[in-house]
Parts: C-alpha cells; sequence; structure tokens
C-alpha cells in the first residue's frame, strides 16, 4: 500500500511533468504562429522572399518598383510601407543617400541613427536603422510637402547587385509596426544583422 507521503510526490511529479510539457507545447505553438509563409518576388535583379502579409500594391509613381503595405500591430493606426526603387548608380553616392535619409527625421533628442554595412545573396548592402519624427512626403513628389510623423521608423537598403544597378529598400511606418518585422525584412533580402559592421563612409 501507497503510503500518503509517496503519493504526494508522485502526484507532484505528475503535476510537473504536465506542466512542462503543456509550457513546452504553448512555445511550440507560439513560434509557428510567428512563422509565416513567403512569396518570392522577384523586381529586376533581385528577388525577395516577402510575407505574405505583405500586400502588394501597383507603384504610385513612376519612381518605384514595387510597393507593400505591412499592417499595423496593435497600437498603431497606421501600416508600414516597403517601396523598392532603382536607379542604375548609387544616385549621387552611398553617403549621400544615408545623409539624405538621416535628414528625413528632425533633429533632436528623439533621433536615433544606426548604419551598418553587410554582404547578402544579390550583393553588398549598406543598412540604416533610423527613428523619431519622420518628414513623411504626403502628394506627388516634386511638390517636396511633407508631415512631421512622431513615433516613426525606418529601415533603408542601399543593396548593390555587382555589374548590374543598386536598389533602394525603403520601409517606413509607425516605430512599433516596424519593430516587429526588423528580422523578416532583413531575411527578405537574405541579410543577417550578426554578419553586419559598422558602416564606414
Amino acid at each position: 500500500m501507497i503510503s500518503p507521503t509517496t503519493f504526494r510526490r508522485v502526484l507532484y511529479s505528475v503535476l510537473g511533468l504536465s506542466l512542462a510539457i503543456y509550457a513546452c507545447s504553448a512555445k511550440a505553438a507560439d513560434k509557428e504562429e510567428k512563422t509565416e509563409k513567403t512569396n518570392e518576388v522577384k523586381i529586376k535583379d533581385i528577388t525577395l522572399k516577402v510575407p505574405e502579409s505583405w500586400k502588394s500594391s501597383p507603384p504610385s509613381n513612376n519612381l518605384r518598383l514595387a510597393q507593400f503595405e505591412i499592417p499595423a500591430v496593435k497600437g498603431d493606426k497606421e501600416p508600414a510601407e516597403l517601396v523598392i526603387s532603382s536607379f542604375g548608380g548609387t544616385g549621387g553616392g552611398v553617403s549621400a543617400n544615408v545623409s539624405r535619409w538621416v535628414g528625413q527625421f528632425a533633429a533632436g533628442k528623439d533621433r536615433e541613427v544606426k548604419v551598418t554595412q553587410g554582404e547578402s545573396k544579390d550583393g553588398k548592402y549598406i543598412f540604416a536603422d533610423l527613428s523619431g519624427t519622420y518628414n513623411k512626403s504626403i502628394g506627388p513628389p516634386f511638390l517636396r510637402k511633407t508631415e512631421a510623423v512622431p513615433d516613426s521608423r525606418m529601415l533603408g537598403v542601399i543593396l548593390a547587385v555587382e555589374g548590374k544597378a543598386y536598389y533602394f529598400l525603403k520601409l517606413t511606418g509607425p516605430k512599433k509596426t516596424v519593430a516587429s518585422i526588423v528580422d523578416e525584412f532583413r531575411a527578405s533580402f537574405g541579410a543577417n544583422a550578426k554578419d553586419e559592421k559598422p558602416f564606414e563612409q
């Protein structure tokens, strides 16, 4: 006959094992939910692996090769947007483009800038991670009209496809929404944050 003490020990062991199994199952399910299917999208010389939730739409002007809308996360009212462009060359130089992107954020204590460089399957790239108050372009580009949008973030990439052209990937939107897709954005063009180094102008 099992003593009450032994019975309690067995019961606690079974309960502990059950909780451990539940926790592992919950983590696995959570990880599975976060792993989203992707579609391969060919844009001239590059092929992006884009999450299915990123909705493609016709380019809004002739400077864009492609554009995607990324759903806002809970708490954000506006979606994020990814725009892909190419002008053949660097459009004035890599450093000049990075400086232009930085200049699109209002100078001040809330502006944060981090620029790194790396290499993907399609070529070497510069990765600019900017946040703060974004001077968002509104209306046709030639009008140069902007609207100040606080708590914004931009992920800008200059991707050099050797012997072909430079491609510009610019993802902008509310800070929380952009923060939730940093890894997916890097993965879309085969980048790896661990292999990146500080950008040297």
